[in-house]
C-alpha cells in the first residue's frame, strides 16, 4: 500500500522501519531542509509539504507529540485532511484528548476518509519486535480493513469501541502507570526509613508480589533521582490531559487523583517544582 508519513520521530521512525520491510511504499513529511540529506541516507521517500506527502496515499500516519500538533497537521484547509483522496484511512497515534478524534471524524466524513483512534503503549524497542500494543477507537470494520498495516507493528491491535476511546483508554492507563512509579518512589522512601538502602530495597521489590512496570522504570533508571528526567516531561503533558478528561466529564480521579498530586508523585516523576 501507499502509506503518508507525518512525525517518522523517536516513535515514529520505528514504525517507518517496519510498514517498508513489509513493502509498503511510504513518504516521510520532511519539512527542515538539514533532515532531507539524512533522509536521502536512510533511503526514504520524502516530501516537504503535508499535501505531497498524503495525497495518493491509501493510508495516513500521524505520530507527533501533542494535541495541539495532531490539530495543527490534520485539520484546516493545508491539513493532511484536505489533501487526502477519498477511501484512504486515517491512522492517529498520538496521545490526545478524546475530542480530537471526534473533530477529525467531523473533517474527514465529507471527503470519504476514514479515521482510527489507534492510541499505543510501548516503546521504539517495542515496534522493532512487533509488539507495540494499540488500543483503537472508531469503526470496527475499517479497523478489519487496516488490521494487516498495524500488525506489522503491533500485538496485540485490541478494539476498544467508538472513536475517542482509544485516546481515554489511554489516558486511564497513563494515569495508572504514572501512580504506579509515584507508588514505588514512596515505597523507596519508606524503605530508607525503615533502614534499608535504595538499590536493596528496588532489586528485591522486582522479585515479589508488589512489582509492577512502575517499579521497573524506577530500577531501571538506576535510582528515584533518574526517574523525572527519563519520563518526567512526556508523562507531565498526559496527566495533564487525563485531568482535563476528567474533569470535563464530572469524573472522579479518586485514589489515582490523590496519588498524582501527591509530593512522590509531582516532585518526583514529574519533576514540579514547589
Amino acid at each position: 500500500m501507499k502509506i503518508g508519513f507525518v512525525g517518522a520521530g523517536r516513535m515514529g521512525r520505528p514504525i517507518v522501519d517496519r510498514l517498508r520491510a513489509a513493502g509498503h511504499e511510504v513518504t516521510v513529511l520532511v519539512r527542515r531542509p538539514e533532515a532531507r540529506a539524512a533522509a536521502e541516507a536512510d533511503g526514504l521517500t520524502w516530501a516537504a509539504t503535508l499535501a505531497e506527502t498524503v495525497q495518493e496515499a491509501d493510508a495516513v500516519f500521524v505520530v507527533v507529540l501533542t494535541d495541539e500538533q495532531v490539530r495543527s497537521v490534520c485539520l484546516g484547509p493545508e491539513g493532511v485532511l484536505a489533501a487526502m483522496r477519498p477511501g484512504a484511512t486515517l491512522v492517529q497515534h498520538t496521545t490526545s484528548h478524546p475530542a480530537t478524534a471526534g473533530l477529525l471524524a467531523d473533517a474527514a466524513a465529507p471527503r470519504g476518509v476514514g479515521v482510527l483512534d489507534a492510541a499505543l503503549s510501548g516503546g521504539p524497542h517495542d515496534i522493532a519486535a512487533g509488539r507495540l500494543t494499540l488500543w483503537v477507537g472508531g469503526d470496527e470494520a475499517l479497523l478489519d480493513r487496516t488490521r494487516a498495516l498495524l500488525d506489522t507493528y503491533a500485538a496485540p491491535v485490541m478494539f476498544v469501541g467508538g472513536l475517542g476511546n482509544g485516546q481515554r483508554v489511554k489516558l486511564v492507563n497513563n494515569a495508572l502507570f504514572v501512580a504506579q512509579v509515584g507508588l514505588a518512589v514512596d515505597a523507596v522512601r519508606l524503605a530508607g526509613s525503615l533502614g534499608i538502602d535504595e538499590p536493596a530495597i528496588l532489586a528485591a521489590l522486582q522479585h515479589g508480589s508488589g512489582a509492577s512496570r512502575g517499579l521497573s522504570v524506577v530500577a531501571g533508571g538506576g535510582s528515584v533521582e533518574a526517574v523525572a528526567g527519563r519520563i518526567g516531561a512526556l508523562m507531565l503533558k498526559d496527566v495533564n490531559v487525563v485531568r482535563a478528561v476528567a474533569h470535563g466529564a464530572g469524573a472522579d480521579l479518586g485514589i489515582l487523583g490523590t496519588v498524582l498530586a501527591s509530593d512522590a508523585v509531582e516532585k518526583k516523576v514529574l519533576g514540579q517544582a514547589e
